[in-house]
Parts: C-alpha cells; structure tokens; sequence
C-alpha cells in the first residue's frame, strides 16, 4: 500500500491507506485489514505486537465535521469507556496521532476482534438448542450490565451481537441507537426486532424493548427464520398481533398516542397463538422464555435480571458472572454545546483512558 509522506507522522506511529483513507497509528498495531465499513467509520482488523493477539481497530468518519457528528463521537468513546463485561464490547486502546488539541481531527477505537456477528453465523449453520440457550444467556448477562448502567440499546439485532470461535457473544453498538435513529429509515431490517412501542411510539419506553429484541432473535435461532418480518411499520405491527393478539382495553388505556389507540381498536381481533405451535422447539421452557419476553404490555415483560434465573439457562448459569455496572453519567450527553467544546471533552476522554494491560497471548489460559 501506498505510503504517502506528505506530512510528517507522530514518532512511534506509521500510515497507511485504508479504503481510500489515510490511518495513523501505533507502530504496535501491524497488518491492517479492512474488515467492515458503515455510515460513521472504517474497521480494521490488527496485530497487536504487544500480546499477539487480534483487535479491531474502528476509525470514525470526519467525527468533527458538524456538532452532531462531535456528539456521537464523544458519546460513543465514552459508552466504550464506561462497559467492563464479558458480554458487552469494550475499549482495549484509544488513540490519536494528533499531538495537541488545534491539530485533533481523528481518534481511534482500538476493541476486541470477535470474528462475525449473530446474523452471519445463522446464514452459515442451524444452531443446535444448547448453543442456543447459552448464546441467549450471554445477551441477557451483557442486557443486565447495560441496563444497570442506566442505558437502553433500542437497536439490538443478530449484526450487532458479535460472535468469536469459541461461541462468546458481545453487544455493540449500545446506547448509539438514540441518536442515529432519524438516519436509520433505510435499516429495513431493524424493525423486525424493534418492540411495537418504538416502532409507533406509543409510550415513553423502557429498558423491556431490549428484551422484546432478545426474544425475536431468540426464536429466530429456533425456527431458521425471522418472526415477525413486517415490510414497514404498520405490517410488522400486523405480523407482531398475528401471534401476540390484539392488546386488551386496559393495555390500549395506557397508550399515550390518541392516534395508536384509534388505530389499535380499528384493527380486526385477533386471538393470541400458541407459541408451541408457531416455534419449531420441542423444549417447553424455551417456549416459557419466549411467553415472558414477547407480550405486548412492556410493564408485563420479564428483565434481563429476572430472565437469567428462568430453568432454560440453569446449565450455563454463573451468577457471580451477572454483574452489574456503575450508572452511566449521561448529563454532558444531553447538552447542546459548540464543536470546539465537543472536541475538548473527547480530547480529554483520550488523555484520561486507562488501559488493562492485556496478558500476551503465550501467558493468558
């Protein structure tokens, strides 16, 4: 790859062409690969000379070209920081090459490789129950830990679970939802995990959308194919109520949209399914899993918390594994502040980041 020299690197870093893209970064970091690109950045995979070992290096695109991009870009380095569990993705390594806050134009994310994602693995094979099951366990352990932090997803989904060799899982792209929401009208696909109170925005909403999320995966990884696969809002609500059944008077009483309940008592009723018979799983408590993740009522739903203790996870259960977070600290999240101010905090954010010194890979079991 080309190395142009047009400007001279920061000492201990190298650059490289990515994707028509110039990247500078640690001499540590060797074999750069372009593993994935999206609408906000570039991933690389890398060799981490240090441990040997694989990571992913995300670098974000143009994150200081408008306030809103700053935002999301401070907001995403921030949530990174904050997440320590197995099951959620985290940060290994931040850096920039630029040497001081006038020159600050680009970051990078440095995470674990993981390999692929949920949707790619189901394209690829059927998944057996017990993989299932401790697949499952793991999205709940990581919900839990997210949830306690103070955080909802809102846009879970099989690409953004990711899947490494040995069948651990970890969440991404936590809490991002939020504000990519209005840019995410092409994301079809999204909406056949979206809870049926996002999708119409019927209520103020919970932590329990993620769990309405867990279970359209969950039976999708039972049946081979996704369960409620509505071409736009209004069909999936229909495909949603086909095996839920039209919601009762006093859950259409709680909606807070005049225009949701219209339309909700508009609708033909419809008797409730058996889940049994829908979902390809001789299993009744897989069955019993999904009865508590998919109602309609998300006051109804079981949590994260709640749904580890359920007999269907009892082999792969680690209680002292279920842990939780320290409450995320949304307040500068919410603020409307100028881009230099933006720049500035996520400077500091890099500055201030703390690695856990990985052991090699010789070492670590």
């Amino acid at each position: 790859m080309e190395n142009k020299m047009s400007k001279r690197v920061r000492p201990g870093y190298y650059r490289q062409e990515v994707n028509k893209t110039s990247w500078e970064v640690p001499e540590r970091y060797r074999d750069l690969k372009q593993v994935g690109t999206g609408a906000y950045g570039t991933v690389c995979s890398a060799v981490d000379s240090r441990t040997g070992g694989k990571v992913a290096i995300k670098k974000l695109y143009r994150p200081f070209q408008s306030e809103l991009f700053a935002k999301r870009a401070y907001r995403e380095l921030r949530l990174l920081k904050h997440m320590k569990h197995e099951n959620v993705i985290g940060l290994l390594d931040v850096f920039t090459a630029d040497l001081s806050l006038d020159r600050f134009h680009d970051f990078y994310l440095v995470m674990p490789f993981m390999g692929t994602d949920l949707g790619k693995l189901m394209k690829l094979q059927r998944l057996s129950e017990e993989k299932i099951q401790y697949l499952v366990y793991q999205m709940l352990k990581g919900l839990k830990y997210i949830h306690s932090a103070g955080i909802i997803h809102r846009d879970l989904k099989p690409g953004n679970l990711a899947i490494n060799q040995d069948c651990e899982l970890k969440i991404l792209d936590f809490g991002l939802a939020r504000q990519a929401d209005s840019e995410m009208t092409g994301y079809v696909v999204t909406r056949w995990y979206r809870a049926p109170e996002v999708i119409l925005s019927w209520m103020h909403y919970t932590q329990t959308v993620d769990i309405w999320s867990v279970g359209c995966i969950m039976a999708e990884m039972l049946q081979g194919k996704p369960l409620f696969k509505g071409s736009d809002h209004l069909d999936q609500l229909t495909e949603i109520m086909k095996i839920t059944g039209t919601p009762t008077q006093e859950f259409i009483s709680k909606l807070e949209s005049e225009d949701a309940k219209s339309y909700i008592r508009s609708l033909p009723k419809v008797e409730k399914k058996d889940l049994q018979k829908v979902i390809f799983t001789t299993n009744p408590q897989a069955v019993s899993v999904l009865e508590r993740m998919l109602l309609l009522d998300p006051q109804s739903r079981v949590t994260a918390a709640e749904a580890l203790t359920l007999p269907y996870f009892t082999e792969f259960r680690e209680p002292e594994e279920e842990t939780e977070a320290q409450l995320y600290d949304h307040s500068l999240d919410n603020t409307d502040l100028p881009l230099d101010q933006w720049k500035r905090h996520t400077f500091t954010e890099i500055l201030t980041f703390k690695p856990v010194v990985p052991e090699s890979k010789e070492t670590s079991l």
